[in-house]
């Protein structure tokens, strides 16, 4: 009962917690009250892919009807240990963070994660998404944590994503999945791994994402023309966009079964444990 409630509140929060838990962030987008006009980005760089490639594939096909949920990684760990990577412009360079409550990863990771669910739904695909409602809870065990929610969905069947940016270099490993740990993998880890390339299952000995039913997809290391595209209010919509397009076409692509089930030429599960605060999920 507790576990429900605390679901169903997420789900009722999400898109409304940039409102509801503070003031509105410092004014770094233009300063008049009219958005400026968005320009197309020529082409969507998310940077290299991972070079810590798994031998994995996914091949169990899925339902039709085959529940998504859509998480932001770090949204429940903020002033904490494990709380994302800041980002090239505010940690190399002194920018300031597009929301002082969080570092940026999440308030990307939260942008993306809308805008996955808002594209994939208007695809048909049965996508929700959740949020936690607070951007710090110490007990991973609590209720409403990401690794909660997912622990008890994924038991349900349904596939867990939760969306990523990387750290920026030479912290960072580029795009890929990094996938579920408690199932066999599927066509929709694969469609993602094909999509946006693919980690070692056990990538850092096994995260606690993972091991929990979520598959956390990477999208890019936060630095270079990624992060400028996302930072610049003139091209910021576009860049959310096109990387939201390619995340819901590689689920369509999976929840549909129309991916490759060859295994991928010459890759070997060559990942060692490293530790690093800024990248990911926490290995427990």
């Amino acid at each position: 009962m507790i576990l429900s409630t605390a679901f169903s509140l997420g789900v009722s929060l999400l898109g409304q917690a940039t409102s509801a838990e503070a003031p509105s962030p410092p004014a770094i987008e233009s300063p008049s009250r009219t958005a400026p006009p968005q320009s197309p980005i020529a082409e969507l760089n998310t940077g290299p892919r991972t070079r810590l490639r798994g031998n994995w594939v996914g091949r169990q096909p899925v339902s039709p009807s085959l529940k998504i949920v859509v998480m932001a990684g770090h949204a429940d760990s903020q002033g904490m240990h494990g709380s994302g990577t800041a980002g090239a412009a505010v940690d190399q360079r002194g920018e300031a963070p597009m929301d002082p409550r969080m570092r940026d990863e999440l308030f990307w990771n939260r942008k993306v994660r809308d805008a996955v669910i808002a594209l994939s739904k208007q695809k048909g695909l049965n996508i929700i998404g959740y949020d936690p409602g607070a951007l710090s809870i110490a007990k991973a065990s609590d209720p409403r944590t990401n690794w909660s929610v997912a622990r008890r969905l994924s038991r349900q069947g349904n596939y867990i994503l939760e969306i990523h940016f990387d750290a920026y270099s030479p912290h960072g490993y580029g795009s890929g999945l990094i996938p579920a740990l408690n199932r066999n993998l599927n066509r929709v880890d694969e469609s993602l791994a094909q999509s946006f390339g693919r980690f070692p299952r056990f990538f850092r000995g096994g995260l606690g994402g993972p091991r929990r039913g979520i598959s956390i997809l990477e999208i890019g290391m936060l630095e270079g023309i990624l992060e400028a595209n996302l930072r610049n209010p003139k091209t910021r919509e576009a860049t959310i966009q096109a990387i939201a397009l390619q995340v819901t076409d590689a689920l369509m692509l999976g929840v549909r079964g129309k991916t490759s089930s060859n295994p991928p030429p010459g890759v070997v599960d060559n990942a060692h444990p490293t530790s690093n605060p800024q990248t990911n999920s926490e290995v427990e």
